[in-house]
């Protein structure tokens, strides 16, 4: 039977999973210190997930179909991205390890991925069993193998009692997001290790943990642990008051990324042009323009953003406008394309960053203008544009997901609760949110840094390269020009502004979605020598 819950879980998760603290010691040669005051709170880009099931099997497509839904299984969606040939012939990112970064965890994620890679016939791998912490690793001799890492410690899983506070302390509503990440970094490339890197939190509300993040990814850059990281999670621009000054301590760990060869790509937003003020802690402010999130707005870091996913979910084939969603069906799809922008995927200009120099060049029909009116820059700034490219990102075509995170219904602050109020967190969620392009673009170029025999590193001018390239741009990626981004909010002042979708890069889905079977070996030669 399936069973209606959360429209929106980043409307649940975003205002209730956001605490985690700076860490009391600052990067090593840091010239300033960022504090609570001056650093906003990070959330899950996890958006639009739906409880299907609480059985190990996943469910049929026509249960999907039957809640206006088509679900993507690791098989269709090797298909849909042309990766399944990869696969066939031994690409499958053995000896590479993805990290995934997400606050505080999960009690069940160990065991979780074991009920999954069952269900769809993957390979296990070793660390599926034991606690959910670092005690229940292999040993680093053993591949593949799921690893946690908690650099900073971890927290307690149940969340706190029930108070006055902004209930920014019930850190397991995060787990979705930790299923999400590590579940399809390992569907996308099956032999490759995965590393969930977990932030604590001390439970202290209005303390924010960007540094937090920043000192894991660090930790694990130094220590040579992992070739790609993934992140889903973000703050808007405009919510960090001291503008780029605030930026610079913690981007220091991407350019030690960029310098050890390390791939960092980040999932663009799920508020399309409209994100959020740090404060009032329990209602914040929208941005009163139009505005995209930071670490995806970062030259150094590679954005993501999203799709309706419209091909045959069974088979990964053709386009097929007669199942749902609506979005896929000719009325609102009318030219029949296979990905049609995702109206929320986050994605417009910075206020930091100018343009960068790979964007110097773009594909013929790109709708990049540099800035809209409203945004705090001087007017015709031309701005670093978001994102550089996509990947699905609706739930509505979503990719399922098992978790069985429990619930705790006796903490107004715990677990994932129905509508009804019946504990629906145990089962099969199909799950949306540009958080889901991430870790499954980093399973890619783990595969890539395979092929390669090499970690490619950096990808942003070689992703740029590429499309300025009239025939490799067609073979290697997917375009699109439906949709548009523009939302609003009372007295936002983002409505209609931005963003639309295009042809060649937009500030919706950048320049496409992959096409693996050609892009990553073209990215592989145009990272040669980087």
């Amino acid at each position: 039977m399936l069973q209606s819950v959360v429209r929106s879980v980043v409307r649940r998760i975003a205002p209730l999973a956001m605490a985690a603290t700076a860490l009391a010691t600052p990067l090593a040669g840091s010239p300033t210190v960022n504090t609570a005051a001056t650093l906003p709170i990070p959330h899950p880009l996890i958006s639009e997930a739906l409880f299907l099931q609480a059985d190990a099997n996943p469910p049929t497509q026509a249960a999907c179909n039957s809640v206006a839904r088509r679900c993507f299984s690791p098989a269709a969606m090797a298909n849909s991205y042309n990766y399944a040939v990869l696969h066939a012939l031994g690409h499958q990112g053995q000896g590479k390890t993805i990290a995934v970064v997400d606050s505080f965890g999960s009690s069940t994620i160990r065991q979780d991925l074991a009920v999954f890679n069952t269900a769809f016939n993957l390979p296990h791998l070793c660390g599926e069993t034991g606690a959910n912490d670092p005690s229940g690793n292999c040993p680093a001799s053993v591949q593949p193998r799921f690893d946690i890492i908690q650099v900073q410690g971890g927290p307690n899983p149940v969340p706190p009692p029930p108070n006055n506070g902004t209930g920014l302390e019930a850190h397991n509503l995060w787990d979705l997001e930790v299923s999400l990440d590590v579940e399809w970094a390992h569907a996308t490339a099956p032999l490759a290790n995965i590393m969930l890197v977990t932030s604590p939190t001390a439970e202290t509300l209005g303390v924010q943990g960007f540094q937090q993040f920043m000192n894991a990814e660090q930790f694990v850059i130094d220590h040579h642990m992992a070739d790609v990281i993934s992140q889903s999670f973000a703050s808007g621009e405009g919510a960090f008051h001291s503008g780029l000054a605030a930026l610079k301590q913690l981007r220091t760990t991407y350019e030690s990324a960029k310098a050890n060869h390390v791939t960092i790509l980040s999932s663009s937003g799920d508020g399309g042009s409209l994100n959020s003020m740090k404060e009032p802690v329990k209602n914040p402010a929208p941005i009163p323009y139009a505005s995209v999130e930071w670490p995806a707005s970062d030259p150094l870091v590679t954005a993501v953003g999203g799709t309706y996913l419209c091909t045959n979910a069974v088979t990964g084939a053709g386009v097929d406008q007669v199942s749902p969603p609506a979005n896929c069906r000719p009325a609102l799809n009318p030219s029949g394309e296979r990905e049609p922008a995702w109206v929320v995927a986050g994605g417009g200009y910075s206020i930091n960053f100018p343009k960068p120099a790979f964007q110097n060049t773009l594909p013929p029909g790109s709708s990049y203008v540099g800035s809209v009116p409203g945004m705090p820059v001087p007017a015709g700034s031309q701005m670093r544009g978001v994102p550089d490219i996509a990947y699905q990102a609706s739930s509505r075509t979503g990719v399922l997901v098992y978790m069985t995170e429990p619930n705790f219904p006796s903490q107004s602050t715990g677990g994932l609760v129905c509508p009804t109020g019946q504990t629906c967190s145990a089962g099969w969620w199909v799950v949306g949110g540009t958080s889901a392009g991430s870790p499954q673009w980093a399973g890619l170029i783990a595969m890539a840094d395979e092929m390669a025999g090499r970690d490619l590193g950096y990808l942003n001018t070689a992703l740029y390269n590429l499309a300025a390239n009239p025939s490799t741009y067609a073979a290697d990626f997917y375009d699109d020009n439906t949709n548009s981004n523009a939302q609003s909010a009372p007295g936002s002042g983002t409505s209609g502004n931005c963003c639309p979708s295009s042809r060649g890069w937009d500030a919706v889905t950048g320049l496409g979605s992959p096409n693996a079977a050609t892009l990553l070996p073209s990215l592989i030669a145009a990272t040669a020598g980087s």
